[in-house]
């Protein structure tokens, strides 16, 4: 059996493979190929933490097991393994860290979702926070749209992300996003931190947090007026306090993605993607990471 920790994933991960892959995941299971039940979550009351454990069949076999401790402070919020089985026997095939995966495949959605509903020639993108997945959301979003500009704010680290990628940090949340083609909301947040006001006609915003159905990130503002997209109705419409707010039909993105669905429909809308995160994305992207193991050397990247 396979066993691969963060470092060995990174080599065989990459964005140009990962965003395809994600994709075609998402149409697979909006058109109901993917065995998926809803995450099973525990709390880990006492450390102010949670335990899910995450399987999905979608031609390859796994689970996630991960934690999420939102109060971490010097170690990262989310941990993670990925158990990979073969589909004819059971038999395990490698067990691999799931910090590195969660956090590029929850961009890699995301990236999806721009490419296919954010306005071609978008060029202005904001971002509120400054952790894990704003770095990842920036370096996966640059793969289907060119940005001239690139603002980011946070509660506290906003001027140092700002130095080391090279982006503007913006005084305020409001200013982040104010004329922003594409909104990324990445920040650890149980109340609402963009509010619909702000937002020019026309925006795409990515919202990855608030998985919680007591959680909120938005403003009821922004979740009962945008064209709401998410990444599973059943998770999502369980899980997401903004998706259980907005009380409308959402559509998934991989029908937009079949061709099931239509994405934007006029350069005013302002189209929001909503995603929990699900397991057919962690395991397409476990699936990724066997594959290129098994690459012969020059075969590619």
């Amino acid at each position: 059996m396979l066993i691969l920790d963060e470092a060995a994933v990174q080599q065989r991960l990459r964005y140009e493979d990962l965003i395809p892959a994600v994709a075609d995941a998402l149409a697979a299971l909006a058109s109901g190929k993917v065995v998926q039940p809803v995450r099973t979550v525990v709390p880990v009351a006492p450390h102010q933490g949670f335990f899910a454990v995450m399987p999905a069949y979608a031609g390859a076999l796994g689970a996630k097991l991960v934690t999420f401790y939102p109060k971490n402070v010097g170690v990262h919020t989310h941990h993670a393994l990925i158990v990979m089985l073969k589909p004819e026997t059971g038999e395990p095939l490698a067990v691999m860290d799931g910090r590195l995966i969660t956090e590029m495949r929850t961009a890699a959605a995301s990236a999806v979702a721009t490419e296919r509903l954010a306005r071609k020639n978008a060029s202005v993108l904001g971002i509120l926070g400054s952790g894990v997945q704003a770095g990842s959301h920036l370096a996966a979003l640059r793969h289907v749209r060119s940005f001239k500009e690139v603002r980011v704010w946070s509660p506290r680290n906003a001027p140092a992300f700002a130095a080391r990628h090279g982006v503007q940090a913006a005084p305020s949340a409001a200013d982040a996003v104010r004329g922003a083609d594409v909104v990324v909301v990445a920040v650890s947040s149980t109340t609402p931190v963009l509010q619909g006001r702000w937002l020019s006609p026309g925006t795409h915003v990515n919202a990855i947090g608030a998985t919680r159905p007591d959680w909120r990130e938005l403003d009821d503002d922004l979740v009962t007026t945008a064209r709401l997209f998410v990444d599973s109705r059943e998770a999502a419409t369980r899980e997401s306090g903004d998706v259980i707010a907005a009380k409308r039909e959402v559509t998934e993105i991989g029908a937009v993605v079949s061709g099931a669905a239509p994405g934007r429909q006029s350069d005013q809308e302002i189209t929001l993607f909503k995603s929990v995160g699900v397991a057919v994305e962690d395991v397409a992207a476990a699936a990724l990471v066997l594959g290129a193991g098994s690459r012969k050397p020059g075969a590619g990247g």
